[in-house]
């Protein structure tokens, strides 16, 4: 009787890519050592994946797929940008994997146009569509604001991972970037405001 493949076995890979990586970083990513961890072997895991750079899309699309069902649950962008930070701060060696190989997620140079980076990070639209519910106008009116938010978080969140602030700091810093959150959504809700109002004067 022919053996049944195993429907478990990318789930499995993948795992043990993420667990090798926490480990020991990009060095211990090789195919034998994944497939030694996973518990098969190195053909098996080329089946699911077509090289090393594949392997690396997978578990870059699930650290996307995860902040994005974090931000789903969040009732507005305040609340998902202290989502990012936790997420940064709890699982450090994802989002070190993120900003080291989040290119790959990227269109191959020259295989296509050069898209929005609404199309080639899906969770940066999300990001968007939360700050025009809130604000009003289209989604893509919001990018400048959205680039900031991503700016200011990912500077905190590497600021605190390297321990570049001092332990005794870290919370007064993580306040100023919430403080700092507010300000930005406030300030672009009354640019909002005060261009709504110049537009019905017009009208």
């Amino acid at each position: 009787m022919p053996r049944q493949p195993d429907p478990n076995l990318e789930n499995r890979i993948l795992n043990a890519a993420q667990a090798l990586w926490r480990r020991a970083g990009e060095k211990s990513l090789t195919m034998r050592a994944v497939a030694r961890a996973a518990g098969t072997n190195t053909p098996a895991v080329y089946r699911r994946f077509k090289n090393r750079r594949d392997l690396l899309r997978g578990l870059l699309l699930r650290t996307v797929a995860r902040l994005r069902r974090q931000f789903e649950a969040c009732e507005n962008a305040e609340a998902m940008a202290e989502a990012y930070i936790e997420d940064a701060l709890q699982r450090p060696h994802e989002y070190d994997l993120f900003y080291t190989y989040g290119h790959e997620l990227l269109p191959r140079k020259g295989s296509e146009r050069a898209r929005p980076i609404r199309e080639s990070r899906p969770n940066f639209a999300f990001v968007e569509l939360q700050l025009a519910k809130q604000l009003g106008a289209s989604p893509e009116d919001h990018t400048r604001l959205a680039l900031a938010l991503w700016a200011l978080l990912h500077g905190t969140a590497g600021l605190m991972l390297r321990q570049t602030v001092p332990q005794e700091h870290q919370t007064e810093l993580r306040a100023a970037c919430r403080t700092a959150v507010r300000s930005l959504i406030e300030g672009a809700a009354r640019f909002s405001e005060k261009s709504n109002r110049k537009r019905s004067t017009k009208s």
